[in-house]
């Protein structure tokens, strides 16, 4: 259980695979490892990252499984249970929770997008029945509704909720939701998009869920330190390999999962994952696109699978 504000880089893991229905564990292993090694303070499993719209409840529970299991308690693994139905949140919480989690996260149900007064109500009827802490997520464009700044308030008002993950890429957003929370000195604010982690880190956020610590670990936990220690001048050199990955790594490819298509693949060619397979309706880059991330990958400063920064 998590008995304090959680700060820091929590990676949304990726969920390597083998098949649509088979999940690699040897690669999930090395994963952790790899993320454990390079300093991060938290792990989250299932997020958008991690596939879990597109994965089976059976892989989605081994993921939270295994996680957990390689985890062994040394660091909060959060596990996203976002549903459309309520009660299979409460279920895979259970799930999580047996299991050894400190938490759980959850984004809006999609498809009828849900008004304010509907999804404060929801949330009310789902957090008392979750069998752990829980983390509010804000996915605007995957889910069609964002949370307002006073709904997140209204549902905060139980303290087993105990933070906000922000994936809008809204700073004006952002903040706004950091100044109505002002009452929970216990409240986490993490963001979601790595490329504005640092200036919102510097405004007073609490860390970053950030898809590019699967890959360079190190680099987010420097950008987060220099952050926290208001070193403006080293939050800057840092952001430059950040700006420089988002515009190349997750830029390849035409459509909304170029971004996880080129972070799976530059998993593979790092050596972190055996293959860089992605569950349908999704599929991994053909041969030019993973010429195109070989080639953003010469151009940054990486030895033996490392950034050196």
């Amino acid at each position: 259980m998590i008995n304090k504000r959680l700060c820091g880089i929590i990676p949304p893991l990726v969920t390597p695979l083998k098949d649509n229905e088979t999940l690699d564990i040897e690669s999930l292993e090395r994963l952790i490892e790899h993320l454990i090694a390079g300093g991060v303070h938290g792990l989250f499993v299932l997020g958008t990252t991690g596939e879990e719209q597109s994965l089976s409840y059976k892989v989605r529970q081994e993921m939270i499984r295994e996680s957990c299991r390689i985890n062994n308690g040394r660091l909060p693994l959060l596990a996203c249970v976002t549903d459309t139905s309520i009660t299979e949140s409460i279920n895979m919480s259970r799930i999580a929770a047996d299991c050894g989690a400190a938490a759980v996260v959850s984004a809006p149900p999609y498809y009828f997008a849900t008004g304010q007064p509907e999804l404060a109500q929801f949330y009310e009827e789902l957090v008392p029945q979750l069998a752990l802490p829980v983390y509010l997520y804000n996915m605007p464009s995957h889910v069609k509704v964002s949370f307002a700044p006073d709904t997140v308030a209204r549902i905060a008002r139980d303290p087993r909720v105990r933070g906000f993950k922000d994936s809008s890429a809204n700073a004006v957003y952002f903040q706004s939701v950091m100044w109505a929370m002002r009452f929970r000195d216990d409240f986490s604010m993490l963001v979601g998009p790595e490329e504005i982690t640092g200036e919102c880190v510097l405004l007073g956020a609490h860390g970053g869920i950030n898809g590019g610590a699967n890959m360079f670990p190190e680099l987010y936990v420097a950008m987060y330190n220099a952050a926290v220690a208001g070193n403006l001048s080293e939050v800057c050199r840092l952001q430059h390999f950040i700006m420089q990955i988002s515009n190349s790594i997750y830029s390849i490819g035409k459509h909304g999962s170029s971004y996880l298509k080129g972070l799976k693949c530059a998993l593979s060619l790092l050596g972190v994952i055996n293959d860089d397979f992605v569950a349908s309706p999704f599929y991994k880059f053909d041969e030019p696109e993973r010429k195109r991330v070989r080639q953003a990958l010469a151009e940054l400063p990486v030895n033996n699978g490392k950034l050196i920064i």
